[in-house]
């Protein structure tokens, strides 16, 4: 988590705009994103009201901001989650060029983060899984797309996978986990086993687009 700023006098020339997304990262995770105000942002950065919009035409530019925070911290959570899966692989004796494990760590993590960080999950939706995503987090998008695609198209030449298109079978991977992480921060499905469930799910999905060998 990001460090909460001392004052405003802790501050170097450059640093205020990094140090306002941090103190709003924070406060999003506490109270959700209908609560993020530039004024209670300001505050608990220790400078004046109008100090945030020097940096932030208003509060939609410091939410995007955020966003891509979230993003950047999603994409290190992925990373963690798939280098987590090959080591448990090779651990049990199957390879670290074992993949079978890749993407249903990518899904699974998906649902543990959208799960562990509601408020982020629900920032990140309103942002990205809308009629008109915002422009300023489309490189961050492409990246995260790309890697995704990258992902299946080795599994597909490999033979992991059935032939197909590639960010086709993506979107249907997308979609699943998004719905899942929604339905169990709606309540449909039981906290308690929410990643069981999601495990089970991912599984039979795995079983439909796997090349059967």
């Amino acid at each position: 988590m990001t460090e909460r700023p001392a004052g405003r006098g802790s501050y170097h020339h450059g640093a205020l705009p990094e140090a306002l997304v941090g103190v709003a990262f924070e406060l999003l995770d506490e109270v959700g994103q209908e609560k993020v105000t530039m004024r209670e942002v300001a505050r608990r950065a220790g400078v004046s009201a109008g100090a945030p919009f020097r940096h932030f035409a208003d509060r939609r530019a410091l939410l995007t901001a955020v966003a891509d925070r979230v993003l950047a911290d999603f994409e290190a959570w992925q990373r963690a989650e798939v280098a987590t899966a090959a080591g448990a692989g090779e651990a049990a004796g199957a390879g670290a060029g074992d993949r079978r494990a890749v993407l249903r760590a990518l899904g699974l993590g998906f649902v543990r983060y959208a799960v562990r960080h509601p408020h982020r999950f629900a920032l990140v939706r309103s942002r990205v899984f809308a009629p008109a995503p915002q422009p300023e987090l489309r490189e961050r998008l492409s990246g995260i797309d790309r890697a995704y695609t990258e992902v299946i198209v080795a599994d597909q030449a490999a033979g992991l996978l059935r032939p197909g298109d590639p960010e086709l079978v993506g979107f249907a991977g997308q979609a699943l986990v998004y719905g899942l992480a929604q339905m169990i921060l709606d309540g449909y499905l039981p906290a308690e086993k929410a990643e069981e469930v999601a495990a089970q799910v991912l599984d039979t999905f795995g079983r439909g687009i796997a090349n059967p060998r």
